[in-house]
């Protein structure tokens, strides 16, 4: 046996997409792709990427038992998955589609309330290139605004009107 110690391997920075660029070729392949789709977190005023939202394992969720009505979380205190679609045109790539889907987190009683089926559709949405974000108010605006911008200013720059009409 030898000692000889393998380096570490280099941590990987988030990026926003969520799938490899590996073709997926097994049952329902092609069905939806999810790769130029990212899982934004907003909690508070605060947004910041998480990976883990695809599978409802973000950190505000992970923990948390949800349920479909409002009155059992009457501690919660509001937070959002925001769903960004990534395409690119000839000038390069932009936020082609962005949607947010509201919760409630009472982390202290590990309770929580969301809507699945607002999450897959709004999911949905922005994989067809829409923007839902009328649920935001202007504190999560201005966060998300300044995620997006801090992780690729070009692409915020490339982004059609209607995506900063709806945030500024």
């Amino acid at each position: 046996m030898s000692d000889d110690k393998q380096p570490a391997p280099e941590k990987k920075k988030l990026a926003l997409n969520v799938v490899s660029d590996k073709k997926h070729k097994g049952f329902g392949a092609g069905s939806i792709d999810l790769s130029q789709v990212a899982c934004i977190i907003i909690d508070g005023d605060e947004a910041y990427i998480d990976v883990g939202a695809m599978h409802a394992k973000s950190k505000v969720e992970r923990g948390i038992k949800f349920s479909p009505n409002k009155e059992d979380v009457p501690n919660g205190r509001p937070a959002w998955v925001v769903w960004v679609a990534v395409d690119r045109n000839e000038e390069g790539s932009y936020y082609a589609g962005a949607t947010s889907c509201e919760m409630l987190i009472d982390s202290e009683a590990r309770r929580g309330w969301k809507i699945l089926a607002d999450h897959v559709n709004r999911l949905d949405a922005a994989i067809k290139r829409r923007y839902l974000l009328e649920n935001l108010g202007s504190g999560q605006k201005a966060a998300l605004v300044k995620l997006l911008q801090e992780h690729n200013q070009e692409w915020w720059d490339r982004s059609p009107q209607e995506l900063k009409d709806l945030l500024i």
